[in-house]
């Protein structure tokens, strides 16, 4: 217990955004910060319980941190940051996607948005055992290098399908739109076109 503490209190007091804010928030109320955490963590867990609006708090937490910390990844020099937030990124978008087909379903069970929440925290966790790597590892990569040829055909067949439907409206386009000339002398409409040359 005393190892998960020290290594807590270390976090804690380390310097980036989490560690200044309850720094300035220590300094303020004279709350220690392991105490200010640790009732911030439990209002949070009880609001994702029992709060209105659990889906938009499990959002921003999946997307704001790790949106911040990718951009500072992006600026870095250092090429291991980028691959762990872009396989974060990927994670993020399949697990998006398998969320909205199935969110009908789970949206019911209790606590879900307090797991869901504790899956993304899980996935950008800087520890060797991120739920991100873990998952990209074990299912998403098997499955793009054996399926990833047959996408890229795909992709490559419905490119070739939209640069020729583009063709073809750009051709009927140039022939100009329908106009409606009324002419005066006959006091009738006429449905005309316009040809551009």
């Amino acid at each position: 217990m005393t190892g998960a503490r020290g290594r807590s209190g270390r976090f804690l007091h380390s310097p980036g955004p989490i560690g200044d804010l309850l720094g300035q928030l220590e300094a303020r109320t004279g709350v220690q910060r392991l105490y200010l955490a640790t009732g911030s963590v439990a209002f949070l867990g009880l609001y994702l319980m029992f709060g209105y609006g659990a889906s938009l708090i499990c959002n921003i937490i999946g997307f704001v941190y790790p949106a911040y910390v990718s951009i500072k990844a992006i600026e870095s020099s250092s090429k291991e940051d980028d691959t762990l937030w872009l396989t974060y990124w990927v994670v993020y978008g399949v697990f998006s996607v398998a969320e909205f087909f199935s969110d009908l379903f789970l949206y019911w069970f209790p606590f879900y948005y307090v797991g869901k929440c504790l899956f993304l925290v899980w996935c950008m966790a800087p520890v060797p055992w991120n739920g991100s790597l873990i998952i990209y590892h074990s299912f998403i990569r098997p499955c793009f290098l054996k399926h990833h040829q047959t996408v890229d055909y795909m992709m490559g067949d419905i490119g070739a399908k939209a640069l020729d439907a583009a063709s073809v409206v750009t051709r009927e386009g140039n022939s100009g739109p329908p106009v409606v000339r009324v002419f005066p002398a006959q006091g009738r409409e006429q449905l005309g076109f316009i040809t551009s040359k």
